[in-house]
């Protein structure tokens, strides 16, 4: 497909205060885009967003009243958005016999009900403008490692999701991507390595590409040709391709009876590591505060100019 500037293109990033949304705001805003950053980290958000020129917000992709509220900041700010990157997710830690259940339910919340709250709120705008939507979904979307069993469910449900989705609006003229990034170099993955070297071990002795990292300034180029290409699918590595077109040899009987010995091994390691580790989520996951107050701001900075394109909601 013909490649499309990005040039005062208003892209809307989740996910967007660390890792790979950040890189992805760092490469559209450097391509010429209008960015707007949505997440759970004002005090990240806020720096990024004056870095780049563009405008933030304080969202939880899970609670629909909060990402409606961002998206209705970033028309106040931009007045339409071209394109939307669904790129909030977080990983959690433990097996369904022995892990934290809201650790995991909330897994699925996220990474795939949030993307789906996201669309739900970006998909008019997108229609107005006849605009792009890329969910970031996984090479777990279609290769299963045991101890992920939330994270494969959610990332296999938001490539169906995205199959789907892009035959309904499809002819409102809106194109959609889904992106299958393997290990990309930022703080969930690290976080996962550390907490659990058992994972970590597990990683090790897979095959590349799904046993290789990439580093996040590679996925974020790829992510910003997708936005100018409307990519309908996005590899990061390339090799990840692979692993596509294998997806049911690698879910064959045949491929648990090769990773069942190591798994047998593995698992029972990283769910005592997980019991010692004593918590759900990797230690730089934003989580949403419960029971908080609104954050406000004094009645006379409303008056203020840029104070609609600054506030942020929770």
């Amino acid at each position: 497909m013909r490649r499309k500037s990005l040039s005062g293109q208003v892209v809307l990033i989740t996910g967007a205060a660390r890792g790979i949304g950040e890189h992805t705001a760092r490469e559209a805003a450097a391509r010429g885009a209008r960015v707007a950053l949505v997440g759970l980290e004002p005090d990240r958000l806020e720096p990024l967003a004056q870095e780049l020129g563009g405008v933030w917000f304080a969202a939880d992709v899970t609670d629909q009243a909060s990402i409606a509220a961002a998206v209705d900041g970033v028309l106040g700010a931009y007045g339409r958005i071209d394109a939307v990157v669904a790129n909030a997710g977080v990983a959690s830690r433990g097996t369904m016999a022995t892990g934290d259940v809201e650790a995991l339910v909330h897994t699925v919340e996220v990474n795939l009900v949030g993307v789906m709250r996201t669309a739900a709120a970006c998909l008019p705008h997108l229609i107005a403008a006849r605009g792009y939507l890329l969910i970031v979904a996984s090479a777990a979307s279609f290769a299963a490692l045991p101890g992920m069993a939330p994270y494969c469910a959610s990332k296999a449900g938001v490539e169906h999701f995205g199959n789907a989705l892009r035959l309904e609006v499809a002819h409102h003229g809106v194109a959609v991507g889904t992106a299958h990034p393997s290990w990309i170099d930022t703080d969930l993955v690290r976080d996962a390595q550390d907490d659990l070297p058992a994972f970590k071990d597990t990683l090790r002795r897979l095959p590349p590409p799904l046993g290789s990292t990439t580093s996040v300034e590679r996925c974020a180029a790829a992510f910003a040709d997708a936005l100018e290409r409307r990519r309908r699918k996005v590899f990061v590595p390339r090799g990840v391709m692979l692993v596509y077109w294998l997806r049911t040899l690698l879910n064959s009987r045949l491929a648990e009876r090769v990773v069942e010995p190591q798994a047998r091994r593995s698992v029972p390691l990283m769910e005592e590591q997980v019991r010692t580790l004593g918590r759900g989520f990797g230690a730089h996951t934003a989580l949403p505060v419960i029971a908080q107050p609104a954050i406000t701001r004094p009645a006379e900075l409303e008056t203020e100019p840029g104070f609609i394109a600054n506030r942020y909601h929770r």
